[in-house]
């Protein structure tokens, strides 16, 4: 093994002058790119180490396009510098998003051997190395799962052997999370309080590293978690505020508690930061991470009654003809789902249902969206024909969806949202029984699904939309059960509000339902004022 001496530089500040052209690259305007604090020991030479340390921080807020020009350039300076091959690998691999496709898999697996053909048997640097090939040998794209799980075992054993190495626990829970996200009915989250206790320590102990403020977002993401979070939330963007993912990723915990305003800074701040790279980059279409703040900022929006503001988002994603990466879950989803969550949010049924189809060849289950929120539309406004075609799109769409082993979470979803636009038709057709079966099952597999980190939430809550049929029905009590445990999952929800007070009111209690309604213009307070379900509130809230 080569014995250079280790350079400890934190990935924020400005690389030294022999790799001054990597530092021009990474600056806007000569400021120097704050990414947080990272000190990664390797046998590198000098002028290797601060480009892979700044490599590891941008791979932990997840910049890959940027990490893996950062393991490069140090591969350059130094062609035996067996991390930056490893790094090179991790940045193809995105444990939280999807599975690599073939190219990049296969780009992965000739870095990971690299890095282990370069580091000596034995080493902490060949256990790095081998973690990462365990993942890429033998995976053909349809066994993610097994590869993943394989990962972090490795992973977990290089932790427990170099127990001062915080940086590999700090991945082995990242991989922890990533096989906790595939298991979606895990309704225990038992690998995300795992990954949790693991970097909770940490962070304490280095409050200014981006891996450890980003994954306990990540850990704590979830309905019955999400108030652990707001610690790591708040402090998430100020560690690394030159990264657009690490402006965004705090409104994954403020989506999850009802904090629209901190939901809507959070993700302005990430879209800026994502145009600025757009430009800098010379990019011809939308950067995924772009679309995903954009899904957020307008998801957040809607619940304030910003509808103008959403309306202005919806025009910005209408107008997208092209996307970066081309086949990406990502912008796929957000782009479908920002214009039907504008239309079906404000109960714009006869809009609705004249939604144009994106196709999105790769990713399936994105199309899925339009013709959920398009047959809801047709069902609500009284179109049965139209309903019925969309629905049977969506079966169809199911099947094919279940058929790609890697997305079958996706397949579940469709489900879901079919058997929710199938009640509202059996309503139409009369079949009252029929209507109440498939809108309780779409709520029940709906609360035993978590939610995919790529959305802030279904276009219209499963158990939301329960409610709204009982409430149609004149079953109000029950209506109120239905609100009340959406918003049990999904706080601060403008509908399931409105649909909680006026539920309670029908029901005879005046005292919840005021209590509903003064929420209720509490939040739509900072909107147009044009909501119906404003004005409601307001005249109820008149009566004495």
């Amino acid at each position: 093994m080569r014995l250079f001496q280790i350079v400890r530089l934190t990935a924020a500040l400005a690389v030294a002058p022999a790799v001054s052209h990597a530092q021009r690259e990474h600056q806007h305007g000569g400021a120097p790119v704050q990414l947080g604090r990272v000190v990664f020991p390797t046998t590198c030479t000098p002028a290797a180490q601060p480009l892979f340390e700044r490599g590891v921080a941008l791979l932990h807020s997840f910049w890959y396009e940027e990490s893996k020009r950062a393991f490069t350039d140090a591969a350059a300076a130094d062609s035996g510098c067996a991390m930056a091959q490893w790094g090179r690998a991790m940045s193809l691999l995105h444990p939280l998003w999807t599975p690599p496709p073939t190219p990049e898999s296969r780009e992965g697996l000739a870095a990971a051997e690299q890095a282990v053909r370069l580091s000596a048997a034995g080493t902490r640097e060949r256990g790095y190395a081998d973690a990462i090939a365990t993942f890429y040998r033998g995976f053909d794209g349809s066994n993610f799962r097994a590869r993943l799980e394989a990962y972090e075992a490795a992973m977990a054993a290089l932790a427990a052997r170099f127990p001062k190495d915080q940086e590999a626990t700090i991945f082995d829970a990242l991989a922890l999370l990533g096989v906790g996200q595939l298991d979606a009915g895990d309704t225990t989250y038992a690998r995300q309080r795992r990954a949790a206790a693991m970097l909770e320590p940490l962070f304490r102990q280095h409050p200014k590293h981006p891996g450890l403020a980003h994954y306990l977002i990540h850990a704590y993401d979830s309905p019955a978690l999400a108030k652990d979070g707001v610690g790591a939330a708040s402090q998430y963007a100020a560690i690394a505020p030159s990264v657009p993912h690490a402006q965004h990723m705090p409104s994954h915990i403020y989506t999850r508690i009802g904090m629209w305003d901190a939901s809507i800074a959070s993700n302005r701040r990430a879209a800026d930061a994502a145009s600025t790279f757009e430009q800098r980059q010379h990019l011809d279409g939308l950067w995924d991470q772009h679309g995903h703040a954009l899904d957020y900022l307008v998801y957040a929006y809607l619940q304030e009654g910003r509808d103008r503001e959403a309306k202005t988002v919806a025009d910005q994603a209408a107008g997208v003809t092209a996307t970066f990466p081309a086949t990406s879950l990502t912008n796929d989803y957000a782009l479908a789902a920002i214009p039907a969550r504008y239309l079906l949010e404000r109960d714009r049924w006869e809009e609705a249902k004249a939604l144009a189809v994106r196709p999105a060849p790769a990713w399936r289950a994105a199309e899925g969206l339009t013709h959920f929120a398009r047959a809801l539309g047709a069902a609500r406004s009284g179109d049965s024909v139209s309903a019925r075609a969309e629905i049977d799109s969506l079966r169809q769409l199911e099947e094919i969806v279940a058929n790609i082993k890697a997305q079958t979470y996706w397949s579940t979803q469709v489900r879901i949202q079919r058997l929710a636009a199938s009640a509202w038709l059996s309503k139409l057709a009369g079949d009252t029984p029929g209507a109440l079966a498939a809108a309780k099952a779409a709520a029940e597999l709906e609360d035993v699904t978590e939610k995919h980190p790529v959305t802030p939430g279904a276009l219209l809550p499963a158990r939301e939309l329960y409610g709204d049929l009982l409430l149609e029905l004149a079953r109000p009590a029950d209506a109120r059960v239905a609100y009340e445990a959406s918003l049990a999952r999904q706080p601060n929800r403008a509908r399931s509000l409105f649909g909680a007070a006026r539920a309670a009111e029908l029901a005879g209690d005046r005292a919840a339902a005021r209590q509903r309604y003064q929420e209720l213009e509490k939040l739509l307070s900072a909107g147009d004022g044009d909501r119906p379900a404003l004005a409601a509130a307001r005249k109820a809230l008149a009566l004495r």
